[in-house]
């Protein structure tokens, strides 16, 4: 169970987007709490977990990128120990493949084809990282259909 402070009101803020559809009433909030972490300087997890997130409320794919490549970079500064002090249950190394994944999707949408196949690589290639539970089950599915949709394109 998460315990970080922060990470649960980065979680609250997800949850207009994700059950609600208000992609800008959630900006606002997250916006709020990257200016309290000190943005990309602040704790990794907050900044790896807090910029996911933005992403994913963002209606520009250019500010998602932004923001997908923020995570990813934050990423690379995570542990383990961290993280389950934060009370995330997921190693390190399972992050990454939902990371690229969003990646390889923003750089479809732009049409960087060769971007988002480098992408689609390296997600499954630390796909053996994910639990076969419902997080593992939605990457797997994403990266089923993206692969899809750039055989296609």
């Amino acid at each position: 169970m998460i315990t970080d402070p922060t990470l649960v009101r980065i979680g609250e803020a997800a949850q207009m987007h994700h059950h609600r559809g208000q992609g800008d009433a959630a900006r606002r909030p997250l916006g709020q709490i990257w200016n309290e972490i000190g943005g990309e300087q602040g704790n990794p997890l907050h900044v790896c977990v807090l910029a996911h997130t933005m992403a994913d409320v963002q209606d520009d794919v250019r500010q998602e990128l932004l923001w997908d490549r923020r995570a990813l970079a934050a990423a690379g500064l995570l542990t383990d120990e961290g993280t389950t002090q934060a009370g995330v249950a997921l190693p390190v190394t399972a992050l990454y493949p939902s990371l690229h994944l969003n990646l390889a999707d923003c750089y479809r949408k732009l049409g960087d084809l060769d971007r988002a196949h480098e992408h689609l690589h390296h997600a499954r290639a630390g796909i053996d990282a994910l639990g076969d539970d419902e997080y593992g089950r939605l990457i797997r599915n994403g990266l089923n259909t993206l692969t899809q949709q750039l055989t296609t394109e």
